[in-house]
């Protein structure tokens, strides 16, 4: 067409604008836009979107600019496209432009520009007005419900994207690969086995073809809720894998702290896909867990040595974690004296808790002087300092630290914990007043204090920091949140069934010496699954070995 001088006509030239972008030649697309005599709004919408496509969004929104100002009007797909576009720290601001433009070409009720609006707005985090826009759209498809419930679960708000969810189900939503995955990454959050059952019964169903990225939701989902066989099954029954499917594995080994398997299938990785750094991450954490401290030592050795995956600070703090986990605690604080990067509150966080195991005052003292430095306002450390001195009798500096947290005001996050039983969710805070079985609760906590204390269960005071007697201390570690779930799900559950609890924190020492007490007193399998980690207690044993 040029040898020939042949000037295409609008259409041609936009079908040749349209060819380079699918074919990823951008620079030679925006050539061909360039020298169009005449150009129409698909001439400039082909552009725009392939610029948002390749995530090259400041040219896409620049391109916009420069179509208002050459007088073309935008159509819904124009819109819809810029909108992707719109990320970033100012990402809000360009949305509610391109979204006053819409208004004012009443583009904003149309199906495509709404779907996009709803999901800018929840992923800039006004989930109030992608809701408003969502209830506006006259009519609505798989793709805008789908964007409405994914906003919720962007901004973690799972109970809500489960309600919504069984609401347009019910009204007779069809739904497509994108929305099971992300009600799945809602209810993995949850720990809500079976509701994600029934997902999993429904994407059987339903036929759905091969979606690597639906079956890694699952394999997720199920390590979360503490079905570490279904999730192998899952994993195992996939034509192909990703990394993504291999890691979501390994991380669902560690989390559950079984080492052996996580190296075991590491090595199997290996030789079928390439690890990444999320790969050496997952192994790391999970030999951790599982206490296997050389092989996870050795294998960090092997990464830096053969450069096989680029380090960051959360691979430093699993072996940190690691020699923590050993007593290597004076090697632990030369390793983050030398590291090639500046140590981070949860590396220092990792040390101090692994001091808090092993009673090192004086690798506690540096530890937690850093994290005073960096995170003044975090009760957790002050209550961790505390323990250690108390541990080894230095009472003074235990009233010290007491005495500092009182004059910075420092208030610990409040603990809350919850149980799934008959598809509703029994949240509990710390010191309850509000659930409808309160009394009865407070009258089972007692019973059960009574039977582990002669059992020989002694309360852990120390995770008390309030100066009152031992008495008050004792009712104050009563009303625990993860005591009170705990409490209810024996009251609410057949013998034989596993007692599956959430908690939002880490586990205190006391609340975790009282449910493997709960599990070898009245023979209850306990799954907790706390910030860190999943703890398995059974006949008065936990999978973390006391160290989590």
């Amino acid at each position: 067409m040029v040898k020939a001088r042949y000037r295409p006509p609008v259409y041609l030239g936009t079908r040749l604008v349209i060819m380079y972008v699918k074919c990823d030649a951008l620079d030679d697309a925006r050539n061909v836009l360039d020298r169009m005599p005449e150009r129409n709004v698909v001439s400039w919408t082909a552009m725009i979107s392939g610029y948002s496509q390749s995530g090259r969004h400041t040219e896409a929104l620049e391109l916009f600019i420069r179509m208002l100002r050459a007088g073309c009007k935008p159509n819904e797909f124009t819109l819809a496209t810029v909108l992707t576009s719109c990320c970033g720290p100012q990402s809000i601001h360009q949305v509610k432009q391109v979204h006053s433009l819409a208004s004012k070409t009443n583009f904003e009720s149309h199906m495509f520009v709404g779907s996009s609006l709803i999901d800018m707005y929840a992923k800039s985090g006004n989930i109030q007005e992608a809701r408003r826009v969502f209830d506006m759209l006259p009519e609505r498809d798989t793709v805008s419900c789908t964007a409405i419930i994914s906003g919720y679960a962007h901004l973690g708000l799972d109970e809500e994207a489960l309600d919504l969810f069984r609401q347009f189900y019910s009204a007779g939503m069809r739904c497509n690969y994108v929305t099971f995955t992300t009600l799945l990454t809602s209810l993995s959050r949850l720990a809500s086995l079976d509701y994600g059952k029934q997902v999993h019964g429904l994407i059987f169903r339903k036929e759905l073809p091969f979606f690597v990225v639906l079956q890694n939701s699952l394999i997720d989902m199920y390590s979360k809720c503490g079905k570490l066989l279904y999730s192998r099954r899952v994993f195992d029954y996939m034509p192909q894998r990703s990394a993504i499917s291999w890691n979501a594995m390994l991380m669902g080994y560690g989390r559950h702290g079984v080492g052996h398997e996580v190296v075991q299938l590491f090595r199997t990785m290996t030789e079928e896909v390439k690890p990444d750094s999320v790969t050496l991450l997952a192994v790391l954490s999970g030999c951790s867990h599982g206490g296997l401290v050389d092989e996870g030592l050795d294998i960090f050795d092997l990464i830096v040595k053969e450069q096989n995956a680029i380090l960051s600070t959360v691979h430093y703090g699993c072996v940190i974690d690691l020699l923590g986990r050993a007593g290597r605690l004076q090697k632990a604080l030369d390793l983050i004296e030398n590291m090639p990067f500046e140590p981070t509150p949860a590396i220092w966080g990792s040390l101090l808790g692994a001091c808090r195991v092993h009673v090192n005052v004086s690798v506690a003292e540096v530890a937690a002087q850093k994290l005073l430095d960096m995170e003044p306002g975090n009760a957790g450390n002050y209550v961790i300092l505390s323990n250690i001195y108390a541990a080894a009798g230095m009472w003074k500096d235990v009233f010290r630290v007491r005495k500092l947290m009182l004059e910075k005001t420092v208030s610990k996050e409040p603990g809350q914990s919850w149980i799934i039983l008959d598809k509703v969710i029994h949240t509990f805070h710390s010191s309850e007043r509000f659930h409808p079985s309160k009394k009865d609760i407070d009258a089972k906590i007692k019973e059960l204090y009574i039977d582990l204390k002669a059992a020989g269960f002694v309360p852990d005071l120390s995770c008390v920091l309030h100066d009152v007697d031992d008495e008050q201390k004792e009712r104050m570690l009563l009303g625990h949140s993860e005591k009170l779930a705990i409490t209810f799900g024996l009251m609410n559950t057949p013998p034989g069934l596993t007692i599956r609890i959430m908690k939002n924190l880490r586990i205190c020492v006391d609340c975790h010496n009282f449910a493997k007490f709960v599990s070898k007193v009245y023979g209850r399998e306990i799954s907790l699954r706390d910030k860190n980690r999943f703890h398995l207690l059974a006949d008065g044993a936990c999978t973390c070995g006391d160290y989590w």
